[in-house]
């Protein structure tokens, strides 16, 4: 596996000539000859005076903070020296305002300083920690190998982590294992591949593709947004039955939120849980859709049934929204909750009660997009926005019409009947306060899946613009108030 030099990072991710350090010489510390020594056959292996360099450049014209690990340097472990520079540079970084890129690559703490060296995670939490309630950018790119206490503290925490191809990262390195255990770890489980596949990093990207990935974040984070885009007709669809809607909302060609990312956003960039695990079944991802940038989370259909995890992978949607002072935008498109005695034993309710409660009050501003079916509780946990829009054939209801029905009738052959007597077809949303814009289907939205998320798209952008421009107290206070009034008159 080869490894990425420090040098090498910036040289590939900064503009060319772009790179001014902020290094000073390192803080002296107790040294004994054998470790005097290490350091300077480290210092003349590498031409670096520590294991980490810092300083600052820029990512197509964007200032940026740069902390890289040097592995060639003691396995690029992190002593009080390191650690004092890594603080220093994340706490400029913060008072600078900049966006912060951290890279390392690193076998942990070093050996040779004890328990002190151990106790520097916390001071570079701590600093990383205070940029990020600064609600600036933290972006971490794992290198081949990364393990131990650093992985467990600053590598661990970033808004968006990628990582090498092939990487070996994990918290406790193979060769302790084998060492402790008398056996070896077992193979392929501490991979970047497999961390993606498990949700624990967002993404692995090749040195070669990481400036372009690195841009696309940025250009979402930082940059602010377009103009508001043009009106559009304002000329609200012809209600159709119930039954007919639930249908078409079940076609398989419908488009879903994987498609209005690819066909309807710019500047995507596409964060964990889009493997094989239970969490696959929300998509979360950076982009901007006519301009306007925004954290989007969408359930996917292809990921079956809302368990715990996809909700957990919400709410860390949410988080990642109030923390970049983001607008959100959610995609509802669900077949139902996850019924199982596994996602009952993992909090199944409760994951559905926390998010419904980030939601509603969280401090940025908020759009849902019913796009299709919106059954049950993993519905509800992502409708409360401030502004909600739907499909011509999306719905919203606490079961299924075959579930009601199975209540009613004891039998789900009065399905159709319950649709029609439910409320839950786009057009009686609109009329109940619940749905705010309704999005034509011509007349079937799997019928002509590019045009339709091109208008989707379209009225995305202008709510999210709407959003953006309400005071955040204001748009908090209506928010509350338009949930608390849904279904009482005069309230």
């Amino acid at each position: 596996m080869d490894r990425i030099g420090a040098l090498d990072l910036v040289d590939a991710v900064l503009d060319a000539g772009s790179f001014r350090s902020w290094d000073t010489a390192p803080l002296t510390v107790d040294e004994d000859d054998d470790y005097r020594a290490a350091l300077a056959e480290a210092r003349t292996a590498t031409g670096l005076d520590e294991a980490v360099i810092t300083g600052e450049g820029r990512v197509h014209g964007r200032r940026v903070a740069v902390i890289v690990c040097e592995f060639g340097f003691l396995a690029g472990s992190i002593g009080v020296a390191a650690a004092e520079r890594i603080t220093t540079a994340v706490q400029r970084a913060t008072a600078q305002r900049l966006p912060l890129l951290a890279s390392p690559s690193s076998g942990g703490t070093r050996m040779q300083e004890g328990t002190v060296a151990f106790l520097q995670m916390v001071k570079i939490t701590a600093a990383v920690e205070l940029h990020k309630r600064a609600h600036l950018p933290y972006l971490v790119y794992l290198r081949h190998p990364t393990t131990g206490g650093v992985f467990a503290s600053w590598g661990s925490l970033g808004h968006v982590t990628i990582a090498q191809p092939g990487a070996l990262i994990g918290f406790l390195g193979p060769r302790v294992y084998e060492q402790l255990y008398g056996e070896p770890f077992p193979a392929g489980v501490q991979t970047a591949e497999n961390l993606q596949r498990h949700g624990v990093i967002d993404g692995v990207v090749p040195l070669k593709w990481l400036r372009r990935t690195l841009r696309r974040a940025l250009k979402v984070l930082i940059d602010p947004p377009a103009p508001a885009p043009a009106p559009m007709p304002d000329e609200p669809p012809a209600p159709v039955p119930a039954w007919e809607s639930v249908l078409a909302s079940r076609r398989p060609g419908r488009p879903g939120a994987g498609m209005l990312l690819r066909h309807g956003a710019t500047e995507r960039v596409v964060l964990s849980a889009t493997g094989t695990s239970e969490a696959a079944a929300m998509l979360l991802a950076l982009a901007r859709f006519g301009g306007q940038p925004a954290v989007v989370l969408g359930q996917r259909r292809v990921g079956g049934m809302t368990g715990p995890a996809a909700l957990r992978e919400a709410r860390r949607g949410m988080a990642l929204a109030a923390g970049l002072r983001l607008p959100l935008l959610l995609v509802i498109d669900t077949p139902g909750p996850a019924l199982s005695p596994e996602a009952e034993q993992d909090g199944l309710a409760g994951e559905i009660a926390r998010c419904l409660a980030d939601l509603v009050t969280l401090p940025v501003p908020t759009v849902s997009v019913l796009l299709g079916q919106g059954n049950g509780g993993p519905a509800l946990a992502m409708v409360p926005a401030d502004r909600v829009v739907a499909a011509r054939h999306g719905w919203l209801a606490p079961l299924p019409p075959e579930g009601a029905s199975a209540i009613v009738y004891r039998d789900t052959e009065h399905a159709d009947q319950l649709a029609a007597s439910q409320g839950i077809r786009s057009s009686e949303l609109a009329a109940a306060g619940i749905v705010d814009t309704i999005v034509p289907e011509q007349p079937d939205a799997a019928d002509e899946p590019i045009e339709f998320i091109k208008r989707l798209s379209r009225v995305i952008a202008t709510e999210l613009h709407s959003v953006r421009t309400v005071a955040d107290n204001e748009r908090l206070d209506a928010r509350l108030q338009r949930y608390r009034s849904i279904g009482v008159p005069g309230v």
